[in-house]
């Protein structure tokens, strides 16, 4: 029985769950979408009520800081699309990934990370060096990379299910199952496939990363960020834990000391307003992914035949040296793809003449945005380093929307037609 007084079937449908999901919260008055909570303190009838909720006797609101009824009911969807023990969410992506390094890690700790990464993550990283831990990059797609990079104080091995831009994809199954034996986190970032099209779960992650920004809430209007554990690691034997967090059952010692060092002392606190935004963006997940993964492979198609492009970036093409590994474990191939044009044509001339596509950097809008990757997020990088990442100087990142597919081929297949050698 839901709180609104009706029975509701058994479902396992993605989408029934998500969009039937907020009618088991039991918010007062039964309104059909969570309520957003602009509160920042909460009080309590009592001192003794306070305190209990400070000391983690009872459950309840303290600071917006470190959640909210409207966050709550956010975490409860991700936990629940994922699979998960537990979820926190964050401002964004990014405060979601480095809350979570930094509560988890010290210095003197190792890690181990896929060399094909985010820019941003991949500087994230090269700054936590700083902080005296040790980061090793390897090829994630091959798993004896990875396995060769441990150490006696390794801690975690980090990958992104798809990269970007290069569409690399990690070993998954391999590199889980390692980790389980030499009881080590397995930290995956789910953002490119989204828990629609991947649960890593089932390729035994330990913890789960989304940027909400992208194909969750998927307009392109609102920042967000998630960490999801899957349940999979065994918390008691961790290190890092500190003693203050180490009650009661260890399942949730992860996500407490995440909670406790990150939202409260760090501060990447998402509101309630972004919140609601992306919860209610995640009704249409599957829709929208379904149409822009159809898309992608379509257009993927489509550049790797014409004689204007040099290679083509893309899961789902046959060519791809991940192609079977991603049809065994991915619903979809994914909405991104880059694509090397030939030498001798200009990425920004091609790109200008295409009026459907947006110059702009993001991923999982309903729009589909590209940029040439050398000159704008991985600029600072340097020559030497992209190439070591696998993108060339005439590499063109996609995120591709939902547009009609007619209009969308045909936009990219004219622009091409009509370029002309420089």
């Amino acid at each position: 029985m839901s709180k609104l007084g009706k029975t509701i079937e058994s479902v396992t449908g993605f989408t029934s769950r998500i969009i039937h999901h907020d009618r088991e919260e039991g918010f007062a008055d039964g309104p059909v979408h969570a309520p957003i909570y602009n509160s920042v303190p909460y009080g309590y009838a009592t001192t003794e009520a306070l305190e209990a909720v400070f000391q983690g006797k009872a459950t309840g609101q303290s600071y917006a800081r470190q959640s909210t009824p409207t966050t709550d009911s956010l975490q409860s969807m991700i936990n629940q699309a994922e699979d998960g023990l537990g979820t926190l969410v964050f401002a964004s992506g990014m405060a979601a990934l480095t809350a979570t390094f930094f509560a988890l890690l010290k210095a003197g700790d190792h890690v181990i990370v896929s060399r094909y990464l985010f820019g941003n993550t991949h500087s994230f990283l090269a700054s936590l060096c700083e902080f005296g831990v040790e980061v090793s990059f390897v090829d994630a797609t091959i798993a004896d990379d990875v396995q060769a990079a441990l150490q006696d104080n390794t801690r975690l091995v980090f990958v992104e299910t798809i990269a970007n831009p290069g569409t690399q994809v990690a070993d998954l199954e391999a590199i889980g199952l390692w980790c389980e034996k030499q009881k080590l986190i397995f930290f995956v970032d789910n953002t490119i496939t989204s828990p629609y099209m991947f649960n890593p779960k089932r390729v035994k992650a330990s913890l789960v990363i989304n940027s909400l920004s992208k194909y969750f809430s998927g307009h392109g209007n609102v920042l967000g960020g998630s960490v999801t554990d899957t349940g999979m690691y065994d918390w008691s034997i961790f290190p890092n834990i500190f003693e203050a967090y180490r009650k009661g059952s260890a399942d949730k010692w992860a996500l407490t000391q995440i909670k406790k060092k990150s939202l409260r002392d760090m501060g990447g606190a998402l509101s309630s307003d972004s919140a609601y935004q992306i919860a209610l963006g995640a009704e249409t997940m599957a829709l929208r992914m379904d149409r822009a993964c159809s898309n992608a492979r379509q257009l993927a198609e489509l550049l790797e035949e014409h004689s204007k492009v040099e290679r083509v970036y893309y899961p789902g093409l046959k060519s791809h040296p991940q192609h079977t590994q991603a049809s065994k474990w991915f619903r979809h191939f994914g909405g991104i793809l880059s694509f090397d044009l030939a030498r001798g044509y200009s990425c920004a001339t091609l790109l200008n003449d295409i009026g459907l596509v947006i110059n702009a950097t993001h991923l999982g809008d309903n729009r589909t945005l590209a940029l040439p990757m050398a000159t704008t997020i991985f600029f600072e990088m340097g020559a030497k380093n992209r190439a070591a990442l696998g993108i060339s100087d005439q590499m063109i990142r996609c995120s591709v929307g939902i547009e009609d597919p007619d209009d969308l081929l045909g936009a990219f297949a004219g622009a091409l037609d009509r370029l002309a050698a420089l």
